[in-house]
């Protein structure tokens, strides 16, 4: 019993006649357009598309920045802190020096490395004053700046920072003097009127500006003053 095939392609015979059995399927030419030619996406890149997912198939560029020192990302330029703790040791204008930098430049790193100098020092057999002085550095500079504004000073909260915590370069000088001078208390007390009238001078004279004129005695005085408890501080009294 034979069947007559619908489509021609393929010939069904019982299996009692037919002596072989053949049959032929023909491969689809299948193409696949990568995109290659004409700009045309690829089926899946234009179904994402017309879907809103286009933003899947974005590729960043990848950018080649030049990778920079680490002192240099922390803004941290270490001929300037020099040149800066020059200006504040000596203070003397006949030195030749532009002490105007270390006011009108202000930074963060060279002031702060001072005051935990200072702090460092200070831990010798009174390790709690180390957090007192960072507070007063801060809070003091901010009475400072309150005040020069106050007066009518040109300064900012940064420039006052970094002026106060350079300054207190004297007294770290003359701390190790004051231990070899301990039990002379005449000489070790001019000893420390010198250190605090050097820091309070090299400040006064970067912070209290022409503008104040005959205001001058009440920035100097509070920046004198501030000195003094930074000293106490140090020296336990």
């Amino acid at each position: 019993m034979q069947f007559s095939p619908t489509n021609g392609d393929f010939t069904f015979v019982s299996s009692s006649e037919a002596e072989e059995l053949s049959g032929t399927i023909s491969t689809p030419d299948v193409k696949l357009n990568m995109g290659g030619d004409g700009g045309k996406d690829p089926y899946a890149t234009t179904f994402l598309r017309q879907r809103g997912y286009g933003w899947l198939l974005e590729v960043e560029e990848e950018e080649n920045e030049e990778t920079k020192p680490l002192l240099e990302e922390l803004d941290i330029d270490l001929k300037d802190i020099y040149y800066k703790i020059r200006c504040v040791l000596m203070p003397m204008p006949s030195l030749g020096y532009n002490r105007q930098v270390v006011r009108d430049n202000p930074d963060f790193w060279g002031p702060l490395a001072v005051v935990l100098l200072f702090s460092m020092i200070s831990i010798y057999g009174q390790f709690r004053v180390v957090s007192w002085i960072i507070t007063i550095w801060i809070f003091g500079s901010l009475t400072i700046f309150l005040l020069a504004r106050v007066l009518g000073g040109e300064v900012s909260y940064g420039q006052v920072l970094g002026v106060i915590g350079y300054s207190l370069l004297p007294l770290i000088v003359i701390a190790p003097l004051l231990v070899v001078i301990r039990g002379l208390e005449v000489v070790s007390t001019l000893v420390k009127l010198f250190g605090v009238f050097w820091a309070a001078y090299s400040a006064a004279s970067l912070l209290v500006g022409d503008e104040f004129k005959t205001k001058k005695p009440l920035l100097i005085y509070p920046i004198f003053l501030l000195y003094i408890y930074f000293l106490s501080l140090y020296t336990g009294v």
